[in-house]
């Protein structure tokens, strides 16, 4: 996390270093960093999920060219959770909130959203995992329990994702 934090900050023009000298601008400036890495990860995390949600459109197609529908549908379900997660996290709120925004988020809580955040690039791993265990059980008896698991690797990620939505809604209290 601290890496896209230095990124960030290692990218800021010489108006905002000398801003940043301004007593009381500084912590604007740091918040408005720390927003913007919390920004990159987050696309970071749907990027990757993105390559995941394709691999399952691979392995449907594959269903189909195969004349194996009946496994078709049963993809369609991770694959729509897996879309539904991409699409709230590109959707979700970031970083430090300005002023008068309706949710505000403070120091702590923009700690809480990042360990959030990493933990979800560590569900990149599982639902890879759970993907490469279908495409390795394609033909076998174990294949109808390899899509169960992928579908249930698929709702734990909109699960981790809700509970992160409960920090920036339980912040506007």
């Amino acid at each position: 996390m601290t890496d896209l934090f230095e990124r960030v900050t290692g990218d800021q023009d010489i108006f905002k270093q000398i801003a940043s000298k301004i007593p009381g601008f500084g912590g604007y400036v740091e918040r408005q960093n720390r927003r913007a890495a919390d920004k990159l990860l987050r696309e970071t995390v749907a990027d990757r999920f993105e390559e995941l949600y394709r691999r399952i459109s691979a392995v449907q197609a594959d269903f189909v060219g195969s004349g194996d529908l009946q496994y078709v549908d049963d993809l369609e379900k991770a694959a729509l959770k897996i879309r539904t997660f991409i699409d709230k996290i590109r959707r979700a709120a970031y970083g430090y909130s300005g002023f008068f925004d309706a949710v505000k988020i403070n120091e702590d809580e923009l700690a809480q959203l990042y360990a959030y955040d990493a933990a979800l690039l560590d569900l990149v791993d599982t639902v890879g995992r759970a993907i490469d265990n279908v495409e390795a059980s394609v033909g076998s008896d174990g294949l109808q329990a390899a899509i169960r698991h992928l579908i249930t690797q698929a709702q734990e990620c909109l699960t981790v994702f809700e509970r992160r939505s409960e920090v920036v809604t339980q912040s506007g209290d």
